[in-house]
């Protein structure tokens, strides 16, 4: 069902400046670079905002984009940083192996799974309820996180997820969007390989790995974005719904892609915000429930 794709080579590279995260606040505590896992050498790591006056907060762990080959996580998702602190919330924002050959675009979700098994191994000194662990993870680290609630291994289960215009049906898009290089989807399609890639795709996608069971999702998208379509967002609640499982779509009218992109509209950035903070209490209860 997890099978990995053969073949699918860097889409797009965009070109961050690494910045350490903003000023904490609220009482909270930030932590950089723990090692998180290491990986044949590769140390992994993540920067953590610990809340102070709370023992037993909920956890959110971020997840990057960058198309699988690229990403910071002390910027891309630096939007989120304030509103998590803000709210009580605990965060920790990873980073992942990035895929660097046709063989490993996979990996990325080990790695999400490895960080919540350590947030929850070191639950006591991130003052987190290891019970209440959501991860948000954006366009591609979207799909690595939604694959990794998807898996549900022991000890590395999440009780919700925040989706922002993730790619949750691959086969889709390497056939249609603008997210895959036509240059890359001329290689692909009418190849000899093309059966085996795009099976390796369709085990990938969110959208086929659909159960009943599975945790909640709140999907984050904008209507215009031109690289992964709205509709893979409207289209994965629907499958969701249909097995039985609880979703809700968040439209954001006429947005793009990209949160960091979202700043530059003070009263969007400042909606969808509200919501996902919302939501996230829903799900995993306010930070003061479990004192």
């Amino acid at each position: 069902m997890f099978a990995r794709p053969w073949a699918l080579l860097p889409l797009f590279v965009v070109v961050s400046t690494s910045s350490a995260p903003g000023p904490a606040g609220n009482g909270s505590a930030l932590r950089a670079d723990i090692e998180y896992a290491n990986v044949d050498g590769l140390s992994l790591r993540m920067d953590a905002c610990i809340p102070s006056a709370v023992q037993n907060a909920p956890g959110v762990i971020l997840v990057h984009g960058g198309a699988w080959v690229t990403g910071n996580r002390k910027l891309d998702v630096a939007p989120l940083f304030q509103p998590l602190t803000d709210a009580g919330f605990a965060w920790f924002s990873i980073d992942y192996r990035l895929a660097t050959n046709v063989t490993d675009f996979a990996v990325g979700i080990e790695d999400v799974e490895s960080a919540i098994r350590f947030v929850k191994s070191h639950a006591a000194g991130f003052h987190v309820d290891p019970n209440r662990i959501a991860l948000v993870g954006e366009s591609a680290g979207g799909q690595l996180a939604a694959m990794a609630a998807l898996r549900g291994d022991s000890g590395a289960s999440a009780r919700a997820m925040v989706a922002l215009y993730a790619p949750t049906d691959l086969v889709a898009l390497l056939k249609t969007s603008n997210y895959v290089p036509a240059q890359l989807r001329d290689a692909v399609v009418g190849t000899p390989w093309e059966r085996l890639i795009l099976a390796g795709l369709a085990g990938l996608s969110p959208i086929n790995n659909v159960r009943r069971d599975m945790p909640p999702i709140l999907f984050i998208h904008g209507t215009n974005d031109p690289l992964v379509p709205f509709q893979q967002s409207t289209d994965m609640c629907s499958r969701m719904r249909a097995a039985g499982a609880s979703c809700q779509v968040y439209p954001v009218e006429g947005a793009g892609h990209g949160i960091r992109w979202w700043e530059e509209q003070p009263a969007v950035s400042m909606a969808y915000k509200q919501e996902l903070i919302h939501w996230l209490k829903q799900q995993l209860g306010p930070p003061e429930a479990h004192t």
